[in-house]
């Protein structure tokens, strides 16, 4: 093992941490060469870099020889994984929830995003009138959220509104604020989408390979 420093990783779009564009990530330590493994996997080279923006390291693994990597083009799998809306939840909530994911390093405009976000799924599941505030309540009443889905919603709605509206006490989120806003958001979407489309699929794939028999009518 060696431990090597200011070798920088380039081309990575967002850290995977901040969501900083085009992070400087900087190559604390490398294992030099592939880590040996029994379960008959290819080994794997190591390789971990730290973001000057946010300082949250990101383990990089690739089998290309030339490791330790200066490309993200050499790069196999990044821990954690940088984050992507994922493609089962509508659109327009998608693309704030993303756009949430990639402002984490500017607090305030993912908290608003993540606002946006839930405000765009409840819409697109038919909760259009009156405040988001109202339509958070008619979800909980209708049974489409929770009791502690809701009160979340709530603390969610609330931390968008305050760099929104420029709050005069309490103008902006704190990071941790954001991160909370911006995984209930993401959570939301998991549990009204991406779970549902999930289930669906597998549903479907099992009546197609005869597992799965129709109940009797």
């Amino acid at each position: 093992m060696r431990t090597l420093s200011q070798k920088q990783l380039n081309d990575v779009d967002r850290c995977p941490h901040c969501g900083i564009a085009k992070p400087h990530l900087v190559q604390l330590w490398s294992s030099g060469q592939a880590v040996p493994r029994q379960d008959g996997g290819l080994p794997r080279k190591w390789a971990c870099y730290s973001c000057t923006s946010c300082g949250f390291l990101t383990l990089a693994a690739g089998y290309e020889a030339s490791a330790p990597w200066h490309s993200v083009d050499q790069i196999e799998a990044f821990f954690p994984r940088i984050q992507t809306a994922h493609t089962d939840i509508p659109s327009v909530a998608r693309t704030y929830l993303q756009q949430a994911y990639d402002t984490r390093h500017a607090p305030d405009a993912a908290a608003v995003m993540a606002g946006s976000a839930v405000d765009a799924m409840l819409k697109e599941k038919g909760y259009s009138n009156g405040s988001l505030y109202d339509r958070i309540d008619q979800a909980l009443k209708d049974n489409l959220l929770t009791q502690g889905m809701a009160e979340w919603a709530h603390e969610v709605r609330l931390g968008s509104n305050r760099p929104r509206h420029a709050d005069l006490e309490h103008p902006h989120v704190s990071p941790e604020e954001a991160k909370q806003s911006v995984e209930f958001a993401e959570a939301l979407g998991n549990f009204l989408y991406v779970l549902t489309a999930r289930v669906t699929r597998g549903l479907a794939a099992a009546k197609q390979a005869g597992t799965v028999t129709p109940p009797a009518v």
